[in-house]
C-alpha cells in the first residue's frame, strides 16, 4: 500500500508509473478527490467537538439549563456522529482504492509493455551440444515411470501430477539441499508456517484484494491456501516493531503453493510448469530502505546460487514497467536452460517491494533507540521453485539411453544414487 501522503504529494509521479505499469491512473483522481473529502470531514467534525466541549464546560457553570441549550447540546452531538459516520464510509472506499492500487516502478526498471521487453542482465554456462535429440521432462519422466500425469489427472484434474519412486525422492532431495545450502551458506534462518491463512495476511502481502479469483479458499472459515509461502512469512512479523540493529532478517521456508493460475490459460498445458499445487523453497528479507536494493541483489545471487550448484546453465532478467506485477517495485527472474523444451525456463522471481507490504501489514522498526518507528523493507524471492528444477534437471543431465545423472551435490540426498534409470 502507497502512503496517502506521498499519494497527495506526488500524484503525477504515481500517475506516470502506473501507465508504465500498464495501469488505468484513473484511481488518483478518485483517491485525491475522496481523501480532500476525507480531511474537510474530519475539520468539521474537530471543530464542533471543539465547540461542544466549550459548550459542555460553559453549562456546567450554569446552575439551571434551559431546554434551548440543552437541545442546541443534543443537535451538536448528533451532527459529530453523523460527520464519523461519513468519515467510516470515507474511510472504507478510500482503503478500497488503496488497497488495489500497485506499488511504484524503481527508475532502474526498463520501459516496457510486456514480458516480450524485458532484459537479460546475464548467463550463466552454456547449454550442451547434445549427440541426440534431448526429450522434454515429460516425456522422460514418464517413460522412467517417475512422473505420472494420468492418475494425477484422475485425483485431482488437469495440471495436477503424482512423483512416483525416485521422482519423488528426487524432489524430496531438492527441498533438503535447498534448505541446508540456503541455511549454512547464505544465513537464512528455516521458518515451517501453515499452508492456510487468515484474510488479513493476504491482504498484508498483497494477493487480495485484487487476485482473490486466482486463490484456493476455504469458505467456512474463510481461510485461504497460501500461493507461496512468502505469504505467512512475510507476515510473522505483522503488527511488530522491530528494535534497533536488528535488521536485515533472511528467512527460508519450504511450503507447498496453491494457485488457480486463472490467467494463465492454454501456457505451459504439458509437464510440470504451471500447476495448481506445486512445492517451493522461498527466500523471505526483511531490511532497512537503505539496503534494501543491495539486498536485493544479493538475493538474486542466492536463488542463482542453486542452479551454478546444479551446473544448469540460466540466465538472469530484469523485468520491464509492464512485466512487474502488483507488489514488486523491482523484479528479476532467473531462467533456468531447459533442452527439451530448446528454451529458458523461469525457476525463480526475485521481489523488492519496498515499505508497499510492510504498510500494509505493519510491519516496522526502529533506526536508533526512541526513535520514531519507520517501515521495513520487505524481499522476496524463490530459492527455488522444486518442480521446474527437478524438469531442468532430468532434461540437461539425460543420456542418450533415457537415464538421468544425478547431480553430485544431491547424491548424498539421494542415499549415494548416481543415475536415475
Amino acid at each position: 500500500m502507497l502512503d496517502i501522503k506521498f499519494i497527495r504529494e506526488n500524484p503525477d509521479s504515481i500517475r506516470e508509473s502506473l501507465l508504465k505499469k500498464g495501469d488505468d491512473a484513473a484511481a488518483i483522481d478518485d483517491i485525491l478527490r475522496l481523501d480532500e473529502e476525507r480531511r474537510k470531514l474530519l475539520f468539521q467534525a474537530e471543530s464542533l467537538r471543539a465547540q461542544h466541549k466549550r459548550a459542555s464546560k460553559e453549562l456546567g457553570k450554569i446552575a439551571q439549563k434551559t431546554p434551548a441549550l440543552t437541545t442546541q447540546m443534543r443537535e451538536v452531538g448528533e451532527q459529530i456522529k453523523a460527520l464519523e459516520k461519513q468519515i467510516k464510509q470515507v474511510d472504507i472506499q478510500l482503503n478500497e482504492l488503496l488497497l488495489n492500487l500497485p506499488n511504484i516502478v524503481h527508475e532502474s526498471v526498463p520501459l516496457g509493455k510486456d514480458e516480450s521487453e524485458n532484459v537479460v542482465v546475464r548467463h550463466w554456462g552454456s547449454p550442451e551440444e547434445f549427440s541426440f535429440n534431448p526429450l522434454p521432462h515429460w516425456e522422460l519422466g514418464e517413460r522412467l515411470g517417475i512422473i505420472d500425469f494420468q492418475r494425477g489427472v484422475k485425483l485431482s484434474g488437469s495440471r495436477f501430477y503424482v512423483l512416483k519412486g525416485l521422482g519423488a525422492r528426487l524432489e524430496r532431495a531438492l527441498i533438503d539441499w535447498m534448505i541446508d545450502l540456503h541455511t549454512e551458506e547464505h544465513g537464512y534462518v528455516e521458518v515451517a508456517t501453515p499452508y492456510l491463512v487468515r484474510r488479513e495476511v493476504m491482504v498484508g502481502t498483497g494477493q487480495l484484494p485484487k487476485f482473490e479469483d486466482d486463490l484456493y479458499r476455504c469458505d467456512v472459515d474463510d481461510l485461504f491456501l497460501i500461493p507461496t509461502a512468502e505469504v505467512p512469512v512475510v507476515n510473522l512479523h505483522r503488527d511488530e516493531i522491530f528494535d534497533p540493529g536488528a535488521l536485515p532478517i533472511y528467512y527460508v521456508c519450504y511450503t507447498a503453493c496453491f494457485r488457480r493460475e486463472a490467467g494463465a490459460a492454454g501456457r505451459d498445458t504439458r509437464g510440470v510448469i504451471r500447476m495448481h499445487q506445486f512445492d517451493k523453497v522461498e527466500l523471505v528479507k526483511f531490511t532497512e530502505p537503505a539496503t534494501s536494493y543491495d539486498e536485493l541483489e544479493k538475493l538474486v545471487d542466492n536463488a542463482a546460487d542453486v542452479l551454478r550448484k546444479l551446473n544448469i546453465p540460466h540466465r538472469i532478467t530484469l523485468m520491464c514497467s509492464g512485466d512487474l506485477g502488483f507488489a514488486a517495485t523491482k523484479k528479476y527472474d532467473v531462467d533456468a536452460w531447459s533442452p527439451g523444451q530448446n528454451r529458458y525456463v523461469e525457476v525463480s522471481s526475485c521481489s523488492n517491494c519496498e515499505s508497499f507490504q510492510a504498510r500494509r501489514a505493519n510491519i516496522r522498526y526502529r533506526p536508533a533507540a526512541k526513535a520514531k518507528p519507520e517501515f521495513v523493507h520487505t524481499l522476496n524471492g524463490s530459492g527455488v521453485a522444486v518442480g521446474r528444477t527437478s524438469a531442468a534437471i532430468l532434461e540437461n543431465y539425460q543420456q542418450p539411453d533415457g537415464s538421468i545423472i544425478v547431480s553430485e551435490v544431491l547424491r548424498p540426498y539421494l542415499g549415494g544414487i548416481e543415475v536415475i534409470q
